[in-house]
């Protein structure tokens, strides 16, 4: 990490709550904040047995092992009293467009009240200075005009997913006005594109679904071979959100910011055929469907967080892609545990 940023994130103190930290993002985040040396706690649902999550962490470590449904507010508020965090990083959603079409009411009840919840036992809790929202670059108005999208464009969402958290970032607003009046906690709301990374297993998404054609198995189905996505490593907007959650502290403002690649987004066939070019026994096969709403270009305007907090992307599109199959392959041929992937990644930031 340039040493710039790394004094930038000296001001940023734990213990930090995470939620949603048995999540693919949640872990690596788990793993960043500890490389720092800063004390972590966690909250979510309980993981899936072949996440990431399950395959770093283990039981014997309490602060890690919290499973609370953030729709539960007298418990999710106990727990902020008894654990004091100073600052929460809140990614806990239902975050798969797909699942959201199979299940609007709990993907809004998840994202729209969980958020309340999270921002009602805040307001509760003395020892929280700040708290970051994770949101979405889906959140914007998209007619598919090409533009590279900002801060200040408008927001809809066009399915139940991009829709409750548009909520969700009309819920961080309310809160923000709520806490001005009251205690001056801070609030930021991120926004970035399609992460990618190591240890990434979930159904429909792409890298997860090319990894699981690997060994023979049935071709990935690519719905929309020709939309464009900012895809980006994890460990990319991760950077920014500690970085901006740092600079929104010293300077008591509220932020939010658009975390993406500046390169122009690359189109779905271009990522499956990188993915296919790195490994050659991923498989897939073209199979449009019309059965969801997807955008059909999608790209954001990051300038702004590169000017008020110096953040820059670290690797681009390409080798974002190159390094989550090398992750897979490298642990697929046993060369080394997740954890040792994992912390091998984010020891290129230093």
């Amino acid at each position: 990490m340039e040493s710039s940023s790394f004094e930038l994130l000296k001001g940023l103190k734990g213990p930090i709550l995470i939620t949603g930290h048995s999540g693919f993002k949640g872990t690596w985040l788990i793993l960043l904040l500890e490389s720092m040396g800063i004390n972590v706690y966690g909250v979510s649902l309980k993981p899936t047995k072949d996440s990431l999550f399950s395959s770093i962490y283990s039981n014997t470590q309490p602060k890690l092992n919290n499973w609370i449904d953030l729709r539960n507010l007298s418990e999710l508020a106990f727990f902020l009293n008894k654990t004091e965090p100073s600052y929460i990083f809140h990614l806990a959603a239902q975050a798969i467009v797909t699942e959201g079409y199979l299940d609007p009411i709990g993907t809004f009840n998840t994202n729209v009240m969980g958020t309340a919840n999270l921002l009602e036992a805040v307001r509760k809790c003395e020892s929280v200075t700040g708290v970051t929202v994770v949101t979405t670059d889906k959140v914007y108005r998209n007619q598919n005009a090409s533009n590279r999208f900002v801060e200040s464009d408008a927001l809809e969402g066009a399915d139940p997913y991009s829709a409750s958290k548009v909520g969700t970032e009309a819920v961080a607003s309310a809160w923000k006005s709520i806490y001005k009046t009251e205690n001056e906690i801070v609030v930021n709301i991120v926004r970035a594109g399609n992460v990618i990374g190591g240890g990434d297993f979930a159904k429909n998404r792409l890298l997860p679904d090319l990894i699981r054609s690997v060994g023979g198995r049935p071709p990935a189905l690519i719905r929309n071979p020709e939309s464009t996505r900012p895809w980006q490593h994890v460990l990319d907007p991760l950077l920014g959100y500690l970085m901006s959650a740092t600079l929104s502290l010293e300077e008591k403002k509220n932020l939010t910011l658009n975390f993406g690649p500046t390169e122009p987004s690359l189109s779905v066939r271009e990522v499956s055929e990188i993915c296919k070019e790195k490994w050659s026994e991923i498989d897939f096969t073209i199979q449009p469907s019309k059965l969801i709403h997807e955008s059909y270009f999608l790209d954001l305007n990051s300038k702004l967080a590169s000017d008020l907090t110096g953040w820059v992307p670290r690797f681009d599109q390409k080798e974002a892609v190159g390094m989550t199959i090398d992750w897979w392959k490298n642990k697929f041929r046993g060369l080394a545990s997740p954890r040792e992937l994992c912390m091998q990644d984010i020891e290129s930031l230093w």
